[in-house]
């Protein structure tokens, strides 16, 4: 899996992109909660079930819809959020269902099994290019962890920092920073 590191930076890239009278702070919080949600999964493991379960590890909670129900529930708060639904459903749906891709960038694991529950088959990206995050916070302090961190600088944290950063010079050019 990615860190939550790298997963965080998507709704923060979009957020920086897109300005708080698009996505204010109350639904960047929810959008920030929806980039880790998935790996709620990860709790399983320790409660026995098995990493290739429809249940398991990048199983159900990675798929595309989980990320539908989860970013349409979403949509429902949008006006106590204060903001548009169908931009709250879109801002969280790609923040949820990023997860899935970025997971599906690493070099480990089984796959992510984006079609759950109508196939269980895991699927990675052609692109294989994160190294696969260790699940303790003392081996991501490692050599090992400084390496992943590496990969994920490469290729999730300064697109996400170019993308927040056009987007809001976009903004400030056009008077709407």
């Amino acid at each position: 899996m990615a860190t939550p590191i790298s997963h965080l930076a998507v709704p923060l890239a979009l957020t920086a992109a897109l300005g708080t009278h698009l996505v204010p702070p109350s639904l960047m919080l929810l959008a920030l909660a929806y980039a880790v949600l998935p790996d709620i999964d990860a709790l399983g493991l320790w409660l026995g079930v098995p990493y290739a379960h429809a249940f398991g590890h990048r199983g159900f909670t990675h798929s595309l819809l989980f990320s539908v129900l989860m970013a349409g529930a979403g949509a429902l708060l949008a006006p106590a959020l204060g903001a548009q639904p169908l931009l709250a459903f879109l801002l969280l749906f790609v923040c949820i269902a990023s997860h899935g891709l970025l997971d599906a960038l690493t070099n480990g694991g089984l796959g992510v099994a984006f079609f759950s529950p109508f196939s269980q088959r895991r699927y990675f990206l052609p692109w294989r290019v994160i190294v696969v995050s260790p699940l303790s916070l003392f081996a991501l302090l490692s050599w090992r962890g400084l390496r992943v961190l590496g990969s994920e600088v490469r290729t999730v944290l300064m697109p996400c920092l170019v993308f927040g950063l056009t987007g809001f010079a976009l903004r400030w050019l056009f008077g709407q920073a």
